[in-house]
């Protein structure tokens, strides 16, 4: 089982972030934070980050991701008070799937009516949508 102490992975972006000493943190609980995606590619866009250093959806404790559940909908209600109509919520796990930073992040995309002119298949959609790679 893995530990529940607080770890740092020399280098880790997130890591640096937990504190809210670089970014503001918008929503906490005991394992997790948020803070907004320094590149968003929609207004509000928001990561959420477990505490403990974690590379994977697969290592959080059963605990932890119960708890996931929980900041989600923090995140969520905050984004809506802001006027989001919808959501995109994605993780991207691996290099190859385009995971950039090797600590676990969760994305949450608020979306809003007129965002895209077709907003059909969602994520399938979203990158040439929203994103000028």
């Amino acid at each position: 089982m893995p530990s529940m102490k607080r770890q740092v992975t020399f280098g880790c972006l997130f890591c640096g972030l937990r504190e809210g000493n670089a970014r503001p943190v918008t929503a906490r609980t005991p394992s997790f934070f948020a803070v907004e995606d320094k590149y968003p590619v929609n207004v509000g866009h928001t990561l959420v980050i477990p505490t403990r250093h974690v590379a994977r959806m697969r290592d959080l404790t059963v605990a932890e991701f119960a708890e996931l559940k929980q900041i989600l909908e923090i995140v969520q209600d905050q984004l809506t008070e802001q006027n989001a109509e919808g959501f995109n919520i994605g993780v991207n796990e691996g290099e190859v799937a385009g995971q950039t930073v090797s600590h676990l992040h969760i994305h949450v995309i608020p979306r809003y009516s007129g965002d895209v002119a077709q907003p059909r298949g969602g994520v399938r959609n979203i990158k040439s949508a929203l994103v000028a790679y």
